[in-house]
């Protein structure tokens, strides 16, 4: 008896753990400023302000999706880098807009990250979860930037 209350305990603590790490408010505040703007917009928008594209194509159920959006995306050093080099956008890769560039960049996998130049070629991929470490390296090497040089 005793095992089994120790048994139901631990996995209904395991199911609560789960269950709050998957769940993101999709509306969670992230240091990385995006918009919302169409994607034509967004073209325009870097071609103007002479920036490459940061596009986060991901999906509701996708567990690094979250995870990147929790972690790395929340880090400020992150969000300062981004917000000042590029023009930031995140979209839900099955719905809307989000399906359209799916297909037109032929995504495999979710999260895929792309750095796109304002003629909408794309200049990086990376794909799945970055570290906010991680993430900060690739945006360096896409922008010719050091992180040091930001601040």
């Amino acid at each position: 008896m005793k095992s089994l209350m120790l048994f139901l305990l631990f996995s209904g603590t395991m199911m609560a753990f789960a269950v709050a790490w998957n769940v993101v408010d999709p509306h969670m505040e992230t240091a990385i400023e995006f918009t919302n703007a169409p994607w034509e917009d967004v073209l325009a928008k870097a071609k103007v302000e002479n920036k490459i594209i940061f596009l986060d194509i991901y999906a509701s159920w996708c567990g690094p999706c979250k995870m990147l959006k929790r972690t790395t995306f929340t880090d400020k050093e992150v969000g300062a880098f981004f917000n000042t080099h590029f023009v930031n956008v995140t979209l839900d890769g099955e719905q809307g807009e989000g399906l359209v560039m799916a297909k037109r960049y032929q995504l495999q996998a979710y999260p895929t990250l792309l750095f796109i130049f304002p003629d909408g070629s794309v200049k990086r991929e990376a794909v799945g979860y970055h570290s906010p470490k991680k993430l900060l390296e690739v945006a360096q090497e896409v922008s010719g930037i050091d992180a040091m040089d930001n601040n």
